[in-house]
């Protein structure tokens, strides 16, 4: 049986206790010999922390866990130097009295474990002197490691004052790092965004942000390569279990789980939480968004009003990716850096990015999460009528999918707060009639571009591609009539399956579906 490391984000433990470990250990090599300061960010969940672990164990000398990795036949002299390692992901709570509690603990462990004095209540002249000390006691320069180092910020990113209160603090712990220059040998920094105004960004000038480096694009995740290499006894089991062909197994995971591309032309992984998970209890679940979805991210999605239906190939401009999230004017960054969108496309002409959701599970999952926000907040009644129409959609009864809406829809009370609580456009019908779709995954899109412009929803299935347009107080002849205009059926004429053209008619009055027809 395979020890698959759920959850376990110590390299020590990894190895010490057999687990199966995906070796990254050729980029801790050459990060270590080529730069001395680093940034990355990647989505949560996504091995940020492993590889911080792993670093250092690899800094203080532990050559025997390493034995087997690619970095054995790489390191030629394994060196021990005083590691300070810190995690911002404790401080949870919201404030800067919490920061400072766990910032200072953290502090007192690592003076404890090296035998040192206990600093003084200033922390960033407490972290000033132990970093000072330990390379006068020790001769080595120090290695600094600060896994989520954004984290306390992203907890407040909702509130201006509390944020700025919190940049306030984490700058005057950040601040030392330039002065410690001459006692610091690697500094490794990982987050999932970046924050204007704190040192990192603004006062280390040779920090490298390796975050959208083809080079490193594979530096968290697993690819393509290492899933068949190294996960062969998972895949069996799942062949096994589900009467598959193992090369069907491949391709079902492949579109659970893949499609994450950290640079335009960088090498593609998986999410590593969820390919674990699922090798693991052999099944194709969505684990990584059962994992919750940051509550920054909704509140963002509050303040840019944004359409779910027009997040799904989207186009971000090259200098979004570098605009610090809390002066950022679009939240596509946000979405990419936070796992629920990746590089599909890059023109360089434009500078601009084609932004996806990456695969099944983040797609299922994100419209999901949103059905409260966009539709309505009782569960239980969406969940069933969401049901209900998917299973008419695949039965191939396009008319009793949308009696089924019809019927939801006129059952929902009006309610302010939610997300698209205004019904005055064609874009809050299209949003809620997208998000019930999509209970049918990868087979529901919207906003999709033809030659000569955009259709609202499109939905296949595996005998049926229907063509949606939707007019609000109009009629189904104008949107049948503009789905003949601009073409938008015929590029999947040559599809196989039957193309089935509708128009549907929304009313404000009635606040839901009045009338379809098609063809």
């Amino acid at each position: 049986m395979i020890n698959y490391p759920i959850g376990i984000q110590t390299f020590e433990k990894i190895r010490s206790g057999d687990f199966l470990y995906v070796d990254k250990t050729k980029y801790i090599y050459e990060l270590a010999h080529r730069y001395q300061y680093v940034f990355l960010s990647r989505p949560r969940r996504f091995g940020k922390s492993l590889l911080v672990s792993t670093f250092e164990s690899y800094f203080r000398g532990k050559k025997d866990l390493f034995n087997g990795l690619a970095i054995a036949d790489l390191e030629t002299e394994w060196f021990e130097y005083p590691v300070l390692h810190f995690s911002l992901d404790t401080a949870k709570l919201g404030t800067v009295e919490d920061l400072r509690c766990q910032i200072k603990h953290q502090l007192r462990r690592m003076e404890r474990g090296y035998g040192m004095p206990e600093g003084g209540e200033n922390i960033s002249e407490r972290f000033q002197s132990l970093v000072e000390d330990l390379y006068e006691t020790r001769g080595k320069r120090v290695v600094v490691l600060i896994d989520e180092y954004d984290s306390p910020m992203l907890n407040v990113l909702h509130d201006k004052d509390r944020l700025e209160q919190m940049r306030t603090e984490m700058q005057g712990f950040y601040s030392p790092l330039k002065a410690l220059d001459p006692y610091l040998r690697f500094v490794f920094i990982t987050g999932i965004t970046k924050f204007s105004q704190l040192s990192i960004f603004s006062q280390i000038n040779n920090l490298e942000v390796i975050s959208m480096m083809p080079h490193f694009s594979a530096i968290c995740g697993i690819t393509n390569e290492e899933l068949k290499s190294d996960f062969g006894e998972g895949i069996a089991e799942m062949s096994e279990k589900y009467g598959l062909s193992q090369s069907e197994v491949l391709k079902r995971l492949k579109s659970k789980y893949d499609g994450y591309h950290f640079s335009y032309n960088g090498t593609g992984v998986y999410n590593p939480f969820s390919l674990l998970s699922a090798m693991k209890n052999a099944d194709f679940e969505n684990y990584w968004f059962a994992t919750g979805t940051p509550g920054f991210l909704l509140n963002q999605i509050r303040k840019f009003h944004t359409n779910i239906t027009q997040i799904d190939g989207s186009m971000a401009d090259a200098s979004e990716f570098d605009a610090p999230t809390d002066s950022m004017h679009s939240i596509l960054p946000l979405f990419y850096q936070s796992g629920y969108l990746t590089i599909r496309e890059y023109d360089s002409r434009s500078r601009r990015y084609t932004l996806v959701y990456p695969n099944e599970e983040v797609k299922t999952g994100l419209t999901e999460y949103f059905i409260p926000y966009y539709v309505w907040s009782d569960i239980n009644s969406t969940n069933n009528a969401c049901w209900d129409i998917s299973e008419a959609l695949m039965d191939g009864d396009i008319d009793r999918a949308l009696t089924a809406a019809q019927g939801y829809f006129s059952s929902i009370p009006y309610q302010e707060g939610t997300l698209m609580d205004a019904p005055s456009s064609e874009g809050h019908f299209t949003a809620m009639l997208y998000v019930m779709f999509s209970f049918l995954n990868k087979f529901v899109y919207s906003q999709v571009r033809v030659a000569k412009g955009r259709m609202d929803i499109l939905v296949k299935t595996d005998s049926t591609v229907y063509v949606m347009e939707l007019k609000l107080d109009g009629s189904v002849e104008e949107a049948l009539q503009q789905i003949d205009d601009r073409k938008y059926a015929i590029p999947w004429q040559s599809d196989g399956r039957h193309v089935i053209k509708v128009g549907i008619n929304f009313s404000t009055k009635e606040r839901s579906i009045e009338s379809w027809k098609t063809v």
